[in-house]
């Protein structure tokens, strides 16, 4: 850059940087929720880097694992055996024993009588309970006599916040009286919503409930372990303190607690319930610890998604909220890290222009860049690892690629053509993920593509060609608004990229452009999410006496052409191939089977199958293809033992139809059909045994059956 311009350039320089930093001094404060998720998951990376950190010894967990389920029985138990396993963890002496669940109804009178007489025993139980939005009936005055054991009663006002500050609820399931009498306690499990890409980070502490203010499983239970009672300071504009004992607790206004994750699952010491009850764990694991009590088998337990693990299972969250209490390892989100945010991303564009306006090659200027672009991470990471200080990653970070891409567009001359490209792009796009990929790498915006394994998912409402002409269309849109909205959320919930819409259809590709591993699995858990789903709009839709639809899915992996396809004036991220047209065809084919969801053998291979139930279906030529594929029907896991002696029946019948035994797979068809009336796969198979006992195949016959429709 030549001297002349040297005043000019200051100014320029100067006022990008403002410009930038009051930009993006904006935003922090609106913070928008595509900028907050990029902001939370660098927060997640923070953790996944710093890596596991050890929990102290003064928490453990008793779980009701797959080992207890499969030794004892399906959950729920009978409350004899949870009655015995509270027995033998008195043997045990541990100082505090607490349940995260309830038990709102009456089992027998012998069997609550027998948990209510452990309960006596052990003098040292806390019972979880939760509040909820809705219930036909509130509960006995007599439950919520002994609820208010557990109230907070050290309470100072600095002023009245309005309920919904403190997380009030309006109605609140207790356990029944038999049972609640002989606890030590009682706290609610409750969990605030997670943040918007599904993960959970905070714990709720206290909750108001008519009135009066209640703890949580994890702070009651720490009460009883340390013998300290709880304080609560009110202000007008939520919690201002919450203290057990002299340890100050912190948590923001609405009483939300920031959780600092050790690790993924199986942090904590953790024994199985049927090894207490067989005695089987050393004598002193829980001596004069706080246990909690809960359930981790997957089908049963509540998991949630962290930062570390995205199955992790809730009562450990309850462990980790402890044990961070009981650590003192807080994480500190608070007026002074606010300040430190504004300052860092005010300050660090004012020095990268002053460190770049005289230099007059790009490539300097950027190395300037990075270098202050990993100091500003760098101390944002040490900060975090050595003072849990919880600064924003994305904020000056934005601030200073902000400044940097305005500053170099300036002094190139290229603002307005930059400015013109971007907003173009964003405008073809919905995908957040994809948005922050593109702002990261415009370069990827070119017309083109690449060549990419992917899964492709199709799914289409059965009958709405018939459906669009008997309903008015207005409700027709408005039924088409509400199950596309949520079905599309669950795409992107799991990380997939919705393509298109095509009328009714859903139109979802998996891999790309995000490099995503286990896309498969998504998109068979986008599968029967939408299943599920369905049947929760089917229950909101019989109020509005709004007819009932069914969807069909169909899922292939493979390899396909991705990128940026079309016009210059209007190009789309899109996917084309034979592994496309696949997809395609197997949605069709539902129709055919009777299913609801149908994967290719390319998906199959890819998926774990011990968390999915699958079973083949067939060895079918769709049309279009010469060769043969595998098609498998993906189950729900809803009533999975029957499910299971289902595929286990039908996969019985069929090997004998593969055989051309037709008349005894005929037989075991018929069978089936005597215990599933409702399975139209062997429906199917029935007729088409009937058809070839009647008329035998040829001899080379070779089982595929060639789908004439699409």
């Amino acid at each position: 850059m030549k001297k002349k311009g040297d005043k000019t350039l200051l100014i320029v320089s100067i006022s990008i940087s403002l410009f930038s930093a009051l930009l993006t001094l904006f935003l922090y404060r609106w913070s928008p929720t595509l900028l907050k998720e990029v902001d939370l998951r660098y927060s997640d990376f923070r953790f996944k880097l710093r890596g596991d950190v050890k929990p102290g010894p003064s928490v453990a967990i008793v779980a009701i694992d797959e080992r207890s389920i499969n030794q004892l029985g399906r959950w729920p138990w009978s409350r004899r055996h949870l009655a015995e396993l509270i027995e033998k963890l008195a043997d045990y002496r541990p100082k505090v024993v607490a349940f995260d669940m309830t038990f709102s109804e009456p089992e027998s009178d012998d069997a609550d009588r027998a948990f209510g007489t452990a309960l006596e025993k052990g003098r040292n139980v806390i019972l979880g309970y939760f509040f909820r939005e809705s219930a036909t009936q509130g509960p006995s005055s007599e439950s919520l006599n002994q609820l208010s054991r557990s109230n907070i009663k050290l309470i100072n006002f600095l002023g009245r916040p309005e309920p919904h500050l403190l997380g009030e609820f309006p109605f609140v399931e207790t356990n029944i009286p038999q049972i609640g009498a002989y606890a030590q306690g009682f706290g609610f499990f409750n969990f605030p919503n997670a943040d918007t890409d599904g993960v959970f980070r905070r714990a709720q502490l206290i909750m108001a409930y008519k009135g009066e203010i209640y703890p949580s499983l994890d702070i009651e239970s720490l009460r009883h372990f340390l013998e300290e009672e709880i304080l609560l300071k009110v202000a007008s504009y939520g919690v201002d303190s919450l203290y057990i004992g002299q340890t100050m607790i912190p948590t923001d206004e609405r009483g939300e607690f920031l959780i600092n994750y050790y690790g993924p699952s199986g942090m904590f010491s953790t024994y199985s319930a049927v090894d207490v009850l067989s005695g089987e764990i050393p004598p002193n694991a829980l001596k004069d610890k706080l246990v909690f009590v809960g359930t981790t088998e997957i089908g049963i337990s509540d998991l949630r998604s962290t930062p570390f693990d995205p199955t992790f299972p809730g009562v450990e969250i309850h462990a980790t909220v402890a044990e961070n209490i009981l650590d003192g390892r807080f994480l500190i989100k608070n007026d002074l890290t606010e300040a430190l945010d504004i300052i860092l991303l005010l300050v660090l564009p004012i020095v990268l222009v002053l460190l770049i306006m005289r230099v007059g090659k790009t490539l300097i200027a950027t190395s300037i860049f990075l270098a202050l672009l990993f100091i500003h991470l760098f101390g944002n990471y040490m900060l975090f690892t050595r003072l849990n200080l919880l600064l924003s990653a994305l904020y000056p970070t934005l601030s200073l690629g902000l400044t940097y891409v305005l500053y170099e567009g300036y002094r190139n001359l290229i603002v307005e053509r930059r400015s013109r490209y971007l907003r173009k792009a964003f405008s073809s796009y919905v995908s957040a993920e994809l948005v922050a990929q593109i702002l990261q790498d415009p370069d990827k915006l070119k017309l083109g593509g690449e060549k990419r394994k992917i899964t492709v998912l199709f799914s289409d409402i059965r009958g709405f060609t018939s459906l669009s002409e008997t309903m008015p269309p207005d409700l027709l849109v408005s039924l088409l608004n509400e199950y596309l909205s949520p079905m599309t959320q669950i795409v992107m919930n799991e990380q997939g990229t919705l393509d298109k819409y095509i009328g009714d259809a859903i139109m979802a590709i998996f891999g790309a452009p995000l490099d995503v591993p286990d896309h498969p699995m998504r998109a068979c858990r986008t599968a029967l999410r939408m299943i599920e789903e369905l049947e929760k709009l089917h229950l909101k839709w019989k109020e509005k006496e709004w007819p009932n639809i069914s969807i069909g899915v169909g899922i292939n992996t493979g390899e396909a052409i991705v990128g940026n396809m079309g016009a210059n004036m209007r190009f789309d991220y899109t996917a084309i191939g034979d592994t496309v047209n696949l997809a395609s065809r197997l949605e069709g084919l539902n129709k055919l089977y009777g299913t609801q969801i149908i994967i290719s053998k390319s998906t199959l291979d890819e998926i774990d199958s011990s968390q999915f139930l699958v079973r083949e279906l067939d060895l079918v030529q769709v049309k279009g293809k010469e060769k043969p594929v595998s098609i498998f029907e993906l189950i729900g896991t809803s009533d999975k033992e029957q499910k299971e002696s289902l595929v286990s029946l039908f996969t019985e019948a069929r090997n004998l139809y593969q055989s051309q035994d037709f008349y005894e797979a005929m037989k075991k068809f018929a069978e089936i059909l005597k215990m599933f009336p409702e399975d139209k796969p062997s429906a199917l198979y029935y007729e088409r045994c009937l058809e070839y006992i009647s008329q035998p195949p040829p001899p080379n016959w070779d089982g595929i059956y060639i789908a004439k429709e699409k």
